[in-house]
């Protein structure tokens, strides 16, 4: 049986932990320090818990780093000396997922990237990974989350994953601003018809705008790691600092789906 250590399970992590218990993997985690909602995930998706990273790492063949962007080489280090498997899921430049790599130079490191939301349903999620594979795709056989494997290296998964969210994620930011902007000249009703002729989504999708500005706390940083992959491409990153600038502006929203449209487009503009 694979034992697999988890660092940490949020939405996403908890929900990839689940497919792995499914397919048999006994899949850890840490509670030390932890919030009870993260407590409630992990218990809901059949984590079994150690007392430290030192004790789950003892145990394990893989370890799974799906947190937020900014804490990948925090939690990177805390797996120092690892032998193992070390799969970097994180939505991170390509070249910051090189540099992880180096910190870890006991481990096999595989790169990986995720797209879709937390998978739970077949079809609705994959995880690209580059590099050495290290026998990841194995380990969800049968399961919800759909692993491909990339040809090229270490990079080549974070580069697809931050390729996506900055499509995704931007056209997000620019239709709630688009909103923001014609509810200041009152025209928002026109503009919504407007979309709805066109079918453009996601300016047409207002409804959804309250979990995105939910979101918004997890997908500025995100988007600081688009403009650092675009800048290093040498192409425009214009666009994805404006997406992260309008991100952050939602941080009173964090984790709230329940604002009323209004208040979202709000606080656009405080």
């Amino acid at each position: 049986m694979t034992v697999v250590t988890l660092l940490h399970p949020g939405a996403m992590g908890a929900a990839v932990g689940r497919q792995a218990v499914s397919a048999g993997a006994t899949v850890l985690w840490v509670g030390a320090g932890r919030s009870d909602a993260t407590r409630r995930r992990a218990v809901d998706a059949g984590l079994v818990e150690r007392p430290s990273v030192d004790a789950a790492l003892a145990e394990s063949d893989v370890v799974f780093s799906i947190c937020p962007p900014a804490f990948a080489e925090d939690v990177a280090l805390s797996a120092a000396g690892f032998t193992g498997v070390y799969v970097e899921a994180n939505a991170i430049a390509p070249e910051r997922s090189q540099r992880i790599a180096q910190l870890l130079p006991s481990a096999r490191f595989v790169d990986g990237g995720i797209i879709g939301g937390p998978p739970c349903a077949s079809g609705s999620t994959r995880l690209y990974l580059s590099g050495p594979s290290g026998g990841v795709p194995e380990l969800f056989a049968g399961t919800a989350l759909e692993v491909v494997v990339l040809d090229g290296k270490v990079g080549v998964a974070s580069a697809l994953k931050i390729a996506y969210a900055s499509y995704q994620k931007t056209t997000w930011a620019l239709a709630a601003v688009s909103h923001a902007l014609a509810a200041a000249h009152g025209v928002g009703a026109e503009l919504l018809a407007e979309a709805a002729r066109l079918q453009a989504r996601p300016l047409l999708q207002t409804d959804s705008y309250p979990s995105v500005a939910a979101r918004g706390w997890r997908w500025a940083p995100e988007m600081l790691e688009v403009a650092a992959s675009l800048r290093a491409a040498g192409l425009p990153d214009g666009l994805a600092l404006g997406s992260a600038d309008t991100m952050r502006r939602w941080e009173p929203a964090k984790d709230r789906t329940d604002l009323p449209v209004e208040d979202v487009l709000g606080l656009l503009a405080p």
